[in-house]
Parts: C-alpha cells; sequence; structure tokens
C-alpha cells in the first residue's frame, strides 16, 4: 500500500479521488468504485502497488496491437478492480474482484523490468484490468522498463482525468483503447460510465503525444452494433484520428452478467469492417473469429500483403526498414523493427519470484 496522487480534502472531512471522472468522495475506511484506490488516514491509498493478479509472456497481437512490434512476446500483468461496471466483462475474475487475494504474485517494478529483460520480452503490458486505476505502480514499473530499453503498453478503457492522464502516457509507448460503443445511452447502462471522457483521451493521444495506439470494438448483438452507430463511429474515427490508426472489431461471447445475447455472427464483424474501410479506416481487423483476411496487413497504396498472420502466428513479412512496403516502398504506420518476432501463439505463465 502506498500513497496515492490525484486526490483532494474536501468540506465534509471526506477526500475526493481524482484519477478518473467518477471523482469517488471517501471517508476513513472505504473504497472507490474501482475497490483498489481508498481512504487511509485522511488520503487516497494505492492498496494494490507491488502486487498483481498474475504474470504471464503473451504474443503482442493479443492485446491486440497489430503494428506494435509484430511477433514479439510482451509480460503482461494486471492487478484487482476496475474503474468501470461493464456487465459484459471478459476478465470479470480479475476486474470485478472484491478479494484481495486475487493479488497471488508480488513485484516491485525494478523486479518486472528485470523479468522481461530475462524473458527476452520487448515490452511490458498493463492489461487484464483497467491500468489507469493502479496508476501509481505502472508508471514506476514503466520508467524501470525504459532503463532497460523495454517498452510498455497500456490496454485500457480510456477512463480517465486530464491531470494523471498526462503523467500516464509519457511513460507509455504503446496503448490500446477499449472504445465500447458510440453513443452514450449505451456507456451509461452497461458500462455505469461516459463517453465523452473516452473519446478525449483518444484525441489526446493523437493529437498531444508519441504514443503509439490501437482501438478494439467489442460487437454485441442488438447492442452496440447497428449499422447507424458503426457509421457514426468509424466517420468520427477518420475524421478525428486519420485514416491510420487500427480498428479491430471483436466477436462477443456471453460473459460475466450479459448472457442475453448470442454470440455475434461472421456477418456482423464483416459488415462493420466494410463499413470502416468504407468509411476510410485503413486498417480494420476482425477478432475472435476464424477469418484470415480479417488478420492481414495491406499496404494502403498499392494493396499488396505486407503482414500475414494465422492466429497469434507471423505468416508472411513484406516490410522493409523503417516499415516500408517492400513492393511500393510506402510507409506503413506503426513500430516495427527490421524483422518480425518469432514469439507465435506461446502462452508463459510466470513467477517473478523466481527472478528476484
Amino acid at each position: 500500500m502506498m500513497t496515492a496522487k490525484y486526490w483532494q480534502p474536501i468540506k465534509d472531512g471526506r477526500v475526493q479521488c481524482d484519477i478518473c471522472p467518477r471523482h469517488c468522495k471517501l471517508a476513513a475506511g472505504q473504497r472507490g468504485f474501482c475497490f483498489v484506490r481508498a481512504c487511509r488516514d485522511g488520503q487516497i491509498a494505492l492498496t494494490t502497488y507491488g502486487r498483481s493478479s498474475g504474470f504471464c509472456v503473451d504474443p503482442i497481437e493479443k492485446k491486440p496491437l497489430f503494428h506494435f512490434l509484430p511477433g514479439t512476446p510482451v509480460l503482461s500483468f494486471g492487478t484487482a478492480g476496475c474503474n468501470l461496471g461493464c456487465v459484459f466483462c471478459q476478465n470479470a475474475d480479475i476486474s470485478h474482484s472484491r478479494e484481495m487475494d486475487t493479488l497471488a504474485d508480488t513485484a516491485s517494478p525494478e523486479l518486472i523490468a528485470k523479468a522481461a529483460q530475462t524473458l527476452n520480452c520487448r515490452s511490458v503490458a498493463f492489461t487484464y484490468n483497467e491500468p489507469h486505476i493502479f496508476h501509481e505502480y505502472a508508471v514506476d514499473t514503466a520508467e524501470e522498463c525504459r532503463k532497460r530499453g523495454i517498452k510498455t503498453v497500456a490496454v485500457t478503457a480510456g477512463y480517465v482525468c486530464p491531470e494523471p492522464r498526462r503523467e500516464f502516457y509519457a511513460s507509455m509507448d504503446a496503448a490500446n483503447v477499449d472504445l465500447k460503443g458510440f453513443n452514450e445511452q449505451f456507456y451509461q447502462k452497461y458500462t455505469g460510465s461516459q463517453l465523452a471522457p473516452v473519446l478525449e483521451t483518444l484525441l489526446y493521444l493523437k493529437k498531444e503525444t508519441p504514443v503509439w495506439f490501437e482501438i478494439t470494438t467489442l460487437l454485441i448483438p442488438g447492442l452496440n452494433d447497428s449499422e447507424t452507430e458503426l457509421q457514426a463511429m468509424t466517420q468520427w474515427l477518420v475524421e478525428n484520428l486519420g485514416p491510420d490508426v487500427p480498428l479491430h472489431f471483436t466477436a462477443f461471447h456471453p460473459a460475466y452478467k450479459l448472457a442475453g445475447p448470442p454470440p455475434t455472427p461472421v456477418s456482423t464483424l464483416l459488415m462493420a469492417r466494410g463499413i470502416a474501410l468504407a468509411n476510410g479506416i485503413r486498417y480494420c481487423y476482425t477478432g475472435n473469429i476464424p477469418y484470415p483476411e480479417g488478420e492481414t496487413t495491406l499496404c494502403h497504396s498499392c494493396g499488396e500483403k505486407l503482414i500475414g498472420r494465422d492466429g497469434y502466428e507471423i505468416a508472411d513479412w513484406n516490410l522493409r526498414e523503417n516499415g516500408l512496403c517492400q513492393f511500393c516502398g510506402t510507409a506503413c504506420p506503426g513500430v516495427f523493427e527490421p524483422k518480425p518476432g518469432a514469439w507465435g501463439s506461446q502462452r508463459l505463465p510466470v513467477r517473478l519470484g523466481d527472478f528476484a
């Protein structure tokens, strides 16, 4: 446990947490909506600093990031809790846990960076639950990673206040932002949050930072997958972020408290991808379905295949140095090394105590 940043005392003796737009107002002993930021001794404490729900080496494509160090391994971890209340949460056993026993592993930022280096991971990902709620732990870890030449990745819903957002993304190299839908009613009813702050985070990333980022939207039948909403969303993305930010549409499977809607039909993902491409998004991918074309990166200039994928495996690589198309020389936006990694689809759980 450590004293957190971004809070202020308020008149009635409580303290207000300012990490996210909820601005939870807490009396002594109370925890915020996220569960992990709590009022202790008249200030906000981060109760999960140095404690994780587990560590695993994943393929970077699993985050998903398709234009950031393809084929490389990433050391992934999360803590507990979340500042959203998504009824369709895919990681509810972690993000909605209210048991501190969820946090089985302990590790300092220095040890995480050391383990990533020893495991030959090119990056460390803050994932499985919302990294903004363990802001201090993530930022300190990112600083230790930079000392060793290891990049850092945030997998986030982007629901954060402006001041902590600036500090947080100054430490990050890449992000995948989960854009849950494109209307306020959906956000309020199904995530217990708001759309506007997420759009502000996307604009901030694009206009104010060098952070490479991609966007993911889980399409839920009957809730956020209408042609009208997808048209509005993809048009906004192109007009405000440009055509080069990759967009991932992924298939929903009943989970947590949302058992009613059926799994997303393949036809819905193909429809969504078609709308995105027609509206000018150059790189739109499909996930959680077997559809190789939806995993392939094409040159936006000549149309040739740049990166072919078979699940998390790199099957084809036609990029020259600096991410240039080997057929026409056009740059593919992203962060690329001269050759792709060869981690493939491996998933390697690790205990950081072994690296102490």
